[in-house]
C-alpha cells in the first residue's frame, strides 16, 4: 500500500529541479516600465471549421490555420534562444500533437518547459465558456487537461496562471473555481464596454475578485487582470504570416528603415495609454492572435529586434524594459511592485451581461443551438453514470480507459466557447455531435459490461435509448418481454418517473419490481406534433408511464417489463385529479393554475420576440437585440386542448394553430411539481430573426430581482436595470436584462419563498418587466456575426426542432422544503439512466432468483440531504477519484449548514484504505497547493486543513473537497 501512495506522488505531482516558474522570469525593474510581451496563439477547439481541420490544418480557404504547424515550429523558434517565451493553453490540441511526436522532439519540448521557455496557462482540455457551461463539466474539462500536463511534464508543467481571454463574459463561479484549483492569477479580457471604459480610466483593470463572497470567503479570491486592448498584437507589430503589417527593418541606410517609427508608434499609441490605465509599472502585451505562429521565426525575429531596440534607449526621457514574459510572470511582477496590495475595490458580483458596444448584447449565445446545448447537457448525464459504473465494476483495462476517455474528451471538447455557446458554423456544430455521440457509443460499451458483472447477467447487452424525449426506443417498441434498470447517479434515493413508447395498447404490459410487487402503470397518447417530429424512427402512438421508488443512491433497480393478454386502455376516462387545475386561452397561454389546496396562482405565456433589422447592427448567434418596436408576439391561435387524467399523472396536451408550436402540461400523482414540455420548430425562415421565448408571470409582487445560479452552483442575484460596479446606461431594456441561466430562476415573495423555476439545459433568460421573468427556448437569425453563417438550423432537411421542459416549484413547496431548487436541478441535469435488455425466456421468479436486481454503491448509512457526490470515477491502479460538495447555500436557510461524513463508511462496492485531499482538479496535493497573497487575508475567513487519514470529512456550505483514494474490492 505505501508503493501506491509513493506512485501517485511521483506520477501526478512529482517533477525534476528545473528553472521554470517563477523563477525563469526575466528580471524586472524597479525604476523603469516594464513591458511584457506576451507571445501566444489562441486556438479555438472549432469555430469555422472542427476541431480536426484546424488541427491538420485543412480547408484554408475557410480560415487559415493548422495548429500541428503553430506548435511545431514554436519549438523550433524556441530552441534558437532560450530568453524566447511562449504560452500555451488548449491541452486538447497540444496533446493530439503530443501524440505524434518522436521521443527527441518530445524530449525537447520537456527541455523548454523546464527552463521556463514554454508555459502552459490555464491548461484545461479547452477554454471553456463561461456563461452556457455546469460547473461539473469546467471543473472535468480542467482536471482532464491538467492531469495530462501534470504526468507529462510533472512540477513544471503545472500552470500558475488561468488565461481566459476571449469568452463572451465571464462568470463568478469561474473566478471560484481558477481560485480552488491554486492559480496565482485571472487574466480575461470581454467585459462591458461601459465597465472597460471606467476601468480604464481610474486604473481598476486590476483587482480582486472573489468568487464566493457569501460562503468560501477569502480562499476563492484571485488577483484578476483584464486585458488593455483585446489578446491581439499592438497595431503595426503583428509579424505572422497571416498580418499585412510591415516587418521590422532595422537597416538604417535601408529607404525602408521602419525600427524607430515601430517603437515610437508603440510607445506613443499603446504603452502610454496603457500606463494611465494600471496602477504598477508593469503593462501585459499581447503578442499574437488566432492561430498565429504558424512560421513563428518571423514574429520572435521581428520581437528580438524590438527588444534590443527599445531597451537600449529611452524615449521621451522614459525608459522602458521590454522583455519576453508570460502571464505568470507579468502577475509575480505585479504583486512584488505592490507589495501584494491592490487599491482597487474588490469585484463580487460577474460580467454578465457582456456587451461589446451599445447596442451588441452577447445575450443571444445563451441560447443558440438549443439542442446542441441539450445534447451536451445529456452527454454529461451520462459520462457520470459510466464513470461511477466503471469504478462499482472495477473495469480498469486499457481498451476501457481508452473507452471512457473518448468521452471525457469530447466533453472536454464541447466545452469550448465556440461549442456548447452555439456560435460556431453549422457543420462544425454537427461535428461536435459526432464527437459526443462516439463518446457515448463507447462509453455504452463500458456500462453495458458494468452492468452485467453488476447483475450477474452473462448476456446481452444492455442499451440505452437516446431519443427517450420525442418517444423513440427500439427495445420497448419490439420486444415483448424486457429488463428496464434505472440507475441513478446522484448520492440520495429518488423517485422515477420511466416513460417509454409502446405500439400497440390493446395487449397488457406489466411492470414489476425486485420484490415482486406489480406496480400502477398508466398509458397516455404521445402528443401527436411529437409522432411528426421530423427524424423520428418510430410507430409508437402511446407512451407507457411507471413510478420507479427509491432508487437507491450510486445504485439501480431493475423492473420486469412483461406482456399479457390483457387489454390496455389509455386513460382518457378517469376521474379528474385535484392536484392540478388549470385555465388556458386561445392562444396557448396557461391563465391561472392552481395546485392542490395551494391558492396562489401564477400565469405562463410562450411568445416570440422579431429581430431588430436596422442600421447598428441586428441579432446574431452571438448577440440578442429584438426590435424594440414590434411587442412579443404569441407563438400561435384557436389552441386546441386535450386532457388526460390517471392514477400516475395528468396531462394537458396543447395544439397551435400551426405545426411548429405545442407543449405539455403534466403534474404526477403526489408531486409539488408541475411540468411544461414544449416542442419548437422548424420556426419560419424569413427576413428578420425570430426568437421564442416562456414567460411566466407571478400573483405577488417581487422587487424585481431574481436569483439565478453561477454555472448551475452558487446563486446570485440579478436586479432589473442595474450593474453593481456602475451606473448602466439602458440602451437595451431586454437584451441588457438577459443573463445566462444554468439551472433556473428563483424569486422571493417578499421574505418568503416564492416560485422557482428550473430549466433542463442552459438558456438566457430575465426579469423583463414587473412580475414577469422569461425563458429564451429557441431561436434563428438572419445575421451570422463572427460566425459569418445565419443561425438557421437544419435536420432532415427542415428547420430544426427542440424539445425540452421547464419543472415548477410553488411557493407552497418551497415553504414546505419538500424539495429546493437545487435537489430539483441535480435530478433534471443528473437525471436516473434508462437501461433495456432482454431476460430471454424466463420468468420473472427465475431471473429474480439467479440476478441482482438492485445495487447500491453506498452503503446503508444515511448520508446528509446537502452532501452531493460530485465526482467518482477511476484514477489510476487501486485508486478513484473523489469530489465531495455541500451543495446547498445561505439561499436555504433551512436546508444549509455544515456536514460531516466518514469517507471509510460511505461505500459498499469496495474498501477505502485511504486517502489523500487535492486541490480543486486534482493535479496537486492540498498542503502542497500555496497561492501567491494578494492584499491581507480576512481574519474572519476560516482556513480549511488538509485532511490526513482521519476519514471523517466536514464540508461548509458550498465547498468542495477533491481526494485520491486508494480502494480494494
Amino acid at each position: 500500500m505505501i508503493y501506491v501512495i509513493l506512485f501517485l506522488v511521483v506520477t501526478y505531482f512529482g517533477g525534476i529541479h528545473a528553472e521554470c516558474g517563477y523563477q525563469s522570469c526575466h528580471p524586472v525593474k524597479s525604476d523603469q516600465i516594464n513591458i511584457h510581451l506576451i507571445p501566444h496563439s489562441h486556438d479555438d477547439l472549432g469555430w469555422l471549421k472542427t476541431f480536426e481541420q484546424y488541427y491538420w490544418g485543412s480547408h484554408d480557404n475557410v480560415q487559415s490555420g493548422g495548429v500541428q504547424y503553430i506548435i511545431t515550429s514554436v519549438v523550433a523558434a524556441l530552441k534558437k534562444n532560450k530568453d524566447r517565451r511562449f504560452i500555451y493553453v488548449e491541452t486538447g490540441f497540444f496533446w493530439k500533437w503530443w501524440l505524434y511526436q518522436n521521443e527527441a522532439t518530445r524530449e525537447d519540448v520537456k527541455q523548454l518547459v523546464n527552463n521556463g521557455q514554454l508555459e502552459f496557462v490555464s491548461g484545461g482540455w479547452s477554454m471553456n465558456d463561461e456563461g452556457a457551461t455546469y460547473y461539473q463539466t469546467i471543473i472535468d474539462q480542467m482536471t482532464w487537461g491538467l492531469r495530462k500536463l501534470n504526468e507529462t511534464f510533472g512540477e513544471c508543467g503545472r500552470p500558475k496562471v488561468a488565461w481566459q481571454i476571449d469568452p463572451f463574459g465571464h462568470s463568478r463561479e469561474m473566478a471560484s473555481i481558477f481560485a480552488q484549483i491554486g492559480f496565482d492569477g485571472f487574466i480575461l479580457n470581454r467585459i462591458d464596454y461601459e465597465d472597460l471604459d471606467m476601468r480604464r480610466k481610474n486604473r481598476s483593470l486590476e483587482f480582486i475578485w472573489r468568487g464566493s463572497p457569501d460562503h468560501l470567503g477569502e480562499s476563492s479570491d484571485i488577483f484578476t487582470n483584464v486585458l488593455f486592448r483585446h489578446y491581439s498584437a499592438p497595431a503595426g507589430l503583428c509579424f505572422d504570416v497571416k498580418c499585412d503589417d510591415e516587418p521590422i527593418i532595422d537597416d538604417p541606410n535601408s529607404p525602408e528603415y521602419n525600427l524607430a517609427s515601430k517603437a515610437e508608434d508603440f510607445v506613443n499609441n499603446w504603452i502610454k495609454p496603457a500606463i494611465s490605465a494600471f496602477s504598477s509599472n508593469n503593462i501585459l502585451v499581447p503578442m499574437g492572435d488566432d492561430f498565429m505562429y504558424q512560421y513563428a521565426e518571423k514574429n520572435f525575429f521581428n520581437m528580438d529586434k524590438l527588444i534590443n531596440y527599445m531597451n537600449s534607449r529611452d524615449f521621451d526621457g522614459v525608459k522602458y524594459n521590454v522583455i519576453y514574459s508570460t502571464p505568470s510572470c507579468y502577475v509575480k511582477a505585479v504583486h512584488d511592485a505592490t507589495n501584494g496590495t491592490l487599491n482597487s475595490a474588490m469585484k463580487t458580483d460577474d460580467f454578465f451581461p457582456f456587451a461589446s458596444e451599445t447596442h451588441n448584447y452577447f445575450t443571444g449565445y445563451f441560447t443558440s443551438r438549443p439542442t446542441s446545448k441539450g445534447y451536451g447537457r445529456f452527454s454529461n448525464n451520462f459520462l457520470q453514470v459510466c464513470k461511477q459504473l466503471s469504478t462499482f465494476a472495477n473495469l480498469t483495462a486499457e481498451d476501457e480507459n481508452a473507452k471512457l476517455d473518448t468521452l471525457r474528451e469530447a466533453l472536454g471538447v464541447f466545452q469550448h466557447h465556440d461549442a456548447i455557446t452555439g456560435t460556431e458554423k453549422e457543420n462544425v456544430a454537427h461535428d461536435y455531435i459526432r464527437l459526443l455521440h462516439n463518446g457515448i457509443t463507447n462509453c455504452e460499451n463500458i456500462t453495458s459490461k458494468a452492468l452485467m458483472k453488476l447483475v450477474q447477467l452473462n448476456e446481452p447487452d444492455f442499451t440505452t435509448c437516446h431519443m427517450l424525449n420525442i418517444s423513440e426506443c427500439a427495445p420497448s417498441e419490439t420486444e415483448k418481454n424486457l429488463i428496464i434498470t434505472v440507475y441513478n447517479p446522484l448520492g440520495r434515493p429518488v423517485n422515477k418517473y420511466v416513460r417509454i413508447p409502446i405500439t400497440d395498447n390493446s395487449t397488457g404490459i406489466t411492470i414489476t419490481d425486485p420484490n415482486g410487487n406489480q406496480l400502477t402503470t398508466q398509458i397516455i397518447p404521445i402528443h401527436g406534433y411529437v409522432q411528426k417530429t421530423p427524424g423520428r424512427n418510430s410507430s409508437a402512438q402511446y407512451d407507457l408511464v411507471f413510478k420507479a421508488e427509491n432508487v437507491p443512491p450510486l445504485g439501480y433497480k431493475q423492473y420486469f417489463f412483461e406482456t399479457t393478454g390483457n387489454s390496455s386502455i389509455p386513460n382518457e376516462d378517469f376521474s379528474k385529479s385535484e392536484k392540478l387545475q388549470v385555465v388556458y386561452s386561445e392562444n396557448g397561454d396557461q391563465l391561472t393554475m392552481k395546485n392542490g389546496d395551494y391558492q396562489g396562482y401564477y400565469g405562463t405565456a410562450y411568445r416570440y420576440y422579431t429581430g431588430f433589422g436596422g442600421e447598428g447592427g441586428t441579432d446574431d448567434p452571438y448577440v440578442f437585440r429584438p426590435d424594440p418596436d414590434i411587442s412579443p408576439q404569441s407563438v400561435g391561435h384557436n389552441f386546441i386542448y386535450i386532457q388526460y387524467y390517471g392514477p400516475l399523472l395528468s396531462e394537458t396536451h396543447a395544439y397551435a394553430d400551426n405545426e411548429w408550436f405545442s407543449y405539455v402540461d403534466r403534474v404526477h400523482a403526489q408531486s409539488s411539481i408541475s411540468e411544461q414540455e414544449y416542442l419548437i420548430g422548424p420556426l419560419p425562415y424569413g427576413r428578420t430573426s425570430m426568437e421564442v421565448i416562456f414567460q411566466f408571470s407571478t400573483h405577488f409582487e417581487y422587487d424585481d430581482q431574481i436569483t439565478t445560479y453561477s454555472n448551475g452552483r452558487e446563486s446570485i442575484n440579478r436586479a432589473r436595470d442595474h450593474r453593481d460596479t456602475w451606473n448602466l446606461t439602458v440602451t437595451e431594456p431586454i437584451a441588457g436584462n438577459y443573463y445566462p441561466i444554468v439551472g433556473g430562476i428563483t424569486i422571493q415573495n417578499g421574505s418568503k419563498p416564492g416560485i422557482a423555476v428550473i430549466n433542463d439545459r442552459a438558456q438566457g433568460g430575465g426579469s423583463i418587466s414587473y412580475q414577469n421573468f422569461e425563458f429564451m427556448i429557441h431561436r434563428n437569425t438572419i445575421s451570422g456575426g463572427g460566425a459569418q453563417e445565419p443561425l438557421n438550423e437544419t435536420a432532415f432537411g427542415v428547420g430544426v426542432v427542440t424539445r425540452g421542459s421547464f419543472y415548477i416549484i410553488d411557493e407552497k413547496a418551497l415553504t414546505l422544503g419538500t424539495i429546493t431548487p437545487k435537489e430539483l436541478s441535480q435530478e433534471i441535469y443528473l437525471g436516473s439512466w434508462i437501461f433495456f435488455t432482454s431476460p430471454g425466456n424466463v420468468s420473472f421468479e427465475s431471473y429474480q432468483k439467479t440476478h441482482v436486481m438492485e445495487f447500491s454503491g453506498l452503503s446503508n448509512v444515511s448520508l446528509p440531504r446537502n452532501l452531493h457526490i460530485l465526482t467518482l470515477e477511476p484514477w489510476g491502479p487501486s485508486t478513484v477519484l473523489l469530489r465531495l460538495e455541500n451543495f446547498i447555500g445561505n439561499e436555504d436557510k433551512t436546508n444549509s449548514g455544515l456536514l460531516t461524513v466518514d469517507i471509510q463508511q460511505m461505500f459498499s462496492a469496495f474498501k477505502v484504505e485511504s486517502m489523500r485531499e487535492t486541490n480543486l482538479a486534482a493535479n496537486n496535493w492540498l498542503e502542497e497547493t500555496v497561492r501567491m497573497q494578494f492584499n491581507q487575508p480576512d481574519p474572519k475567513q476560516k482556513k480549511v486543513l488538509p485532511q490526513g487519514n482521519n476519514f471523517n470529512v466536514t464540508l461548509e456550505p458550498m465547498q468542495i473537497r477533491t481526494f485520491i483514494l486508494t480502494i480494494s474490492y
